[in-house]
């Protein structure tokens, strides 16, 4: 009679394998599949977050145009009788004009430099506007950089005719 020891019997063989496969762990192809969908929603992220933040953009510089800056342009005004020149722009809310200079109470805005809108470009300003008379203009140049384009962002209604 042969003894055959346990941990060598088929049986013994078959209940390895079938507790080694039940264990956890993920095959090769499993893990490629994960990896690829991983790429593909990354590459979905990369190719849509223009389309994602571009509206915030938007919207952010239309508030800061329209709302944010109106105060100080306002606040400037009164201590200055009247809102700064072209020539002066923006930079008359943080720095005091050569001329009247005994009149500012600034600075108007927080910071030593104007804010940037969010293409990294400065905001455009001219008193009087040509779109707000008797008032000013402030814009952005949008997304594509060029002032005077369809994209430009200003503090007008641009739903009016004389504003296009």
């Amino acid at each position: 009679m042969r003894l055959i020891h346990k941990r060598f019997a088929p049986s013994a063989a078959r209940s390895v394998l079938d507790r080694r496969s039940s264990e956890g762990g993920f095959t090769l192809l499993e893990i490629l599949v994960v990896l690829a969908i991983l790429a593909l929603l990354a590459g979905l992220a990369i190719t849509n977050t223009g389309k994602l933040f571009g509206g915030a953009q938007v919207q952010a510089t239309e508030l800061f145009v329209r709302q944010s800056m109106k105060a100080p342009l306002l606040t400037y005004s009164l201590h200055m009788g009247g809102f700064p020149s072209t020539s002066d722009g923006l930079q008359a809310l943080i720095t005091p004009p050569s001329a009247k200079a005994d009149r500012w109470h600034g600075p108007y805005i927080e910071g030593s430099k104007m804010p940037l809108d969010p293409w990294g470009e400065s905001y455009q300003y001219a008193f009087p506007g040509t779109h707000n008379k008797g008032l000013y203009d402030l814009w952005s140049k949008g997304p594509d950089k060029q002032s005077g384009t369809e994209d430009d962002i200003g503090n007008w209604d641009s739903s009016r005719p004389e504003s296009r």
